[in-house]
């Protein structure tokens, strides 16, 4: 049966691969097992051991914490870590982040400038 904590885990380790640009094949055999194993981690069908989080977490280059970061009680924060999780999860959000860093640092600030002045009114409003 599925576990909250699980699922957390397990989009945390898709993220951080998708991240790094890595294919399960490469991060399996970076830790000695099948592509298959870290497909049922990353959906929470296999609760990830001690030791194999260990061992994901220096191959993914991140402290064990990492994995929990995010994590809350039940509460109606919940809601919205989730879906800053299922956001930051989508290969859309990640190659954008990436192509976001390849630029040099004035091209940085000018495209969030550009992005900020695109926000509705509302949103603007909210974030102020």
């Amino acid at each position: 049966m599925t576990n909250d904590i699980d699922l957390h885990v397990g989009k945390r380790l898709r993220r951080r691969r998708r991240l790094l640009g890595l294919t399960q094949q490469q991060l399996a055999e970076s830790v000695g097992i099948r592509f298959q194993q870290i497909q049922k981690y990353e959906c929470g069908a296999n609760r990830v051991s001690a030791s194999r989080l260990f061992e994901l977490a220096e191959s993914l280059d991140v402290p064990v914490q990492y994995f929990y970061e995010g994590l809350s009680r039940r509460d109606e924060a919940a809601g919205e870590t989730t879906l800053a999780a299922d956001i930051l999860s989508q290969k859309e959000t990640v190659d954008l982040i990436r192509a976001y860093y390849r630029l040099g640092e004035r091209p940085r600030k000018r495209l969030l400038e550009l992005a900020k002045s695109l926000e509705p009114e509302e949103a603007a409003n909210d974030a102020a």
